[in-house]
């Protein structure tokens, strides 16, 4: 069978999507709760710990991953041109981003320098190991069927992902560490480090590399990076999208502020409490006791239920008005929804 047309195994497409899964639960604890680790567990002041989200994301976004993507694209091995980034930094992820998370008892500069080399880190093997892993897709095979087929899978793994952390993370800290959100943030990190590095392991050991790209002109890295920036529509494209990338860190970061800090907790727990209550009756109250873990568990949950159902209208309305003109439309309607919550005072949120 020619590999343009290799249908694939379900454990292939399986083994595939969890490198994705893995991938997520590092990028989803991100975009949730650093910024809320960074000054509420570990002690950094608000201005500190935004400017190193800020500017680290920026030197990702603009450094490392094109540079990664360059050096990716000139690999060459016996495993192929994309999976042994996957096997190379399955490890030193999962450990840096235990690292990460860690609250190591050093003087507040030093907790700044530490929170800026390993974010930095974390950052960089990201990019090391989720750039090749998206490119792998495309070398899997030929087939486009097979295609949407491993995008399918990797949707379903993306939304767990995000469902654990978003909905199930919080109140499991709280439960691992007792009450001390440090210790229970260390305990979870470390499962899902070990998790994420196993599943990545999986993604290698269960995939293959069939399309061999025709060679091409050789150009330098350097020569490649310099087209890049001169191609004004991909430098559109990346602004936009970090912005975009920018924007979600910084609304999903104070979700866990707006609930740890403004809502009142005992009109919470009269609103939400019935809910628990069943939930707890029936035995699958996954939420804890505490109602502002709950109560943000349920937010988060709702959030992505609405987010599926957006993801499922997308295609046709791309297909009757084009992507770029949906994108621009719903990317203004949420920017006036965004907007919107500069015109409420804090004491609207309880």
């Amino acid at each position: 069978m020619s590999s343009d047309t290799q249908k694939l195994s379900v454990k292939e497409k399986i083994g595939y999507s969890l490198g994705d899964l893995a991938a997520n639960l590092v990028f989803q604890t991100l975009v949730t709760y650093l910024a809320f680790f960074y000054t509420d567990i570990y002690g950094l002041e608000a201005n500190h710990a935004s400017a190193i989200i800020l500017s680290v994301g920026l030197v990702a976004a603009f450094g490392f991953n094109p540079i990664i993507g360059a050096i990716a694209d000139r690999t060459t091995s016996k495993w192929g041109k994309f999976r042994p980034w996957i096997l190379w930094t399955a490890v030193p992820l999962g450990v840096v981003a235990l690292l990460a998370f860690s609250t190591p008892n050093f003087e507040y500069k030093g907790k700044v320098i530490y929170a800026v080399v390993t974010y930095t880190l974390l950052l960089l093997l990201y990019a090391a190991n989720n750039l090749p892993y998206s490119a792998l897709s495309g070398v899997i095979t030929g087939d486009m069927g097979e295609r949407n087929s491993i995008s399918a899978y990797r949707f379903v793994a993306v939304m767990f992902a995000q469902f654990f952390v978003q909905v199930f993370m919080l109140p499991i800290i709280e439960s691992a560490g007792g009450g001390d959100k440090a210790v229970g943030i260390e305990i979870v990190m470390t499962w899902l480090a070990i998790i994420g590095t196993i599943m990545l392991l999986i993604t290698f050991f269960t995939t293959r590399e069939r399309i061999v790209p025709k060679p091409e002109q050789k150009s330098s890295v350097k020569e490649d990076l310099s087209d890049l920036f001169k191609n004004k529509p991909w430098v559109i494209t990346l602004t936009v999208t970090t912005l975009v990338f920018v924007t979600l860190a910084m609304k999903g970061g104070s979700y866990v502020y707006y609930f740890k800090n403004y809502v009142d907790a005992d009109r919470l727990t009269s609103f939400i409490g019935p809910l628990l209550d069943f939930l707890s009756s029936i035995g699958v109250n996954f939420f804890g006791e505490d109602p502002v873990s709950a109560g943000f568990g349920l937010f988060n949950a709702g959030g992505i239920i609405f987010m599926i159902v957006g993801i499922g209208l997308s295609k046709k309305l791309a297909d009757k008005y084009g992507k770029r003109d949906v994108f621009m439309t719903f990317l203004f309607i949420s920017t006036l929804f965004i907007i919107f919550f500069y015109f409420f005072s804090s004491t609207s949120v309880d």
